[in-house]
């Protein structure tokens, strides 16, 4: 990632760069995304972290040591813990692995997913995740696709398949302004949810903490003119659904 507030035009990092995907140009840095091979030297020249790796490989083995360290605490709190992402079920094989672990050293498992897998890769997992953490985000097929870029049906079917299963889920329900804030929306995922014996809901207001990471790898932010939504509108749609039989939390989850 590179962060602009940090840089002072240095100039280390074209040093650093064998693939000659840094140029300078005027007061900043460009990066030649298509030419970067992600090596960080990069980062590892940069004096003022202006350029930062963020992630690194690790193994099932590492993660389970750090989730092992809070083990006292999960006993103490009757918690557990919780795999979220992006989106988890995109490394199964990996995945799997962590939750049959877990399982093993009793561990309690939250899975945090928009559901977006195949019922092959959701049903591998489903009976060694305690409580689903399903993102569901707008009701309407095609207003789904215009915002995310896919259908929603594969994502409702899982969801159906698992309530049905009697799998233990909790909606998470993102609250973004003129996306999926209008009453005809918030009625309809009410509806889903109760339909299938679903009675607890999170709303997550939109908010705008994505702009500089976006902005940081050199990617397009498509809201970036639209506003978090008002404490007030928040607690109109809690009370909303409150009045319908859901059990609703604001953020959280």
């Amino acid at each position: 990632m590179y962060k602009r507030n940090r840089c002072n035009a240095c100039g280390e990092c074209l040093e650093s760069c064998l693939k000659g995907a840094i140029t300078k140009t005027g007061q900043y840095v460009t990066i030649d995304r298509k030419l970067c091979d992600l090596c960080g030297k990069c980062a590892g020249a940069c004096p003022s972290g202006a350029l930062v790796v963020v992630g690194k490989a690790v193994t099932p083995d590492e993660i389970l040591r750090e989730i092992e360290k809070d083990v006292a605490f999960y006993d103490e709190s009757d918690g557990g813990v919780t795999f979220s992402g992006g989106e988890p079920m995109m490394q199964p094989d990996f995945l799997n692995e962590l939750l049959e672990e877990c399982k093993k050293r009793n561990i309690r498992t939250a899975l945090d997913t928009c559901g977006y897998a195949s019922w092959e890769t959701v049903n591998r997992m489903k009976d060694k995740v305690d409580l689903f953490l399903y993102d569901v985000k707008v009701m309407d097929d095609r207003r789904h696709k215009k915002y995310t870029g896919v259908s929603n049906k594969l994502i409702l079917r899982n969801f159906v398949r698992l309530a049905d299963g009697g799998s233990s889920i909790s909606i998470r329900f993102p609250i973004v302004p003129s996306v999926n804030d209008d009453a005809e929306s918030v009625a309809k995922m009410a509806e889903f949810g109760l339909s299938h014996g679903v009675k607890q809901m999170y709303l997550l207001p939109y908010h705008r903490a994505g702009i500089e990471k976006y902005r940081s790898l050199d990617r397009p932010y498509k809201l970036d003119n639209l506003e978090s939504p008002s404490e007030k509108k928040m607690q109109q749609i809690k009370e909303k659904l409150i009045t319908r039989g859901l059990d609703v939390k604001i953020g959280g989850g």
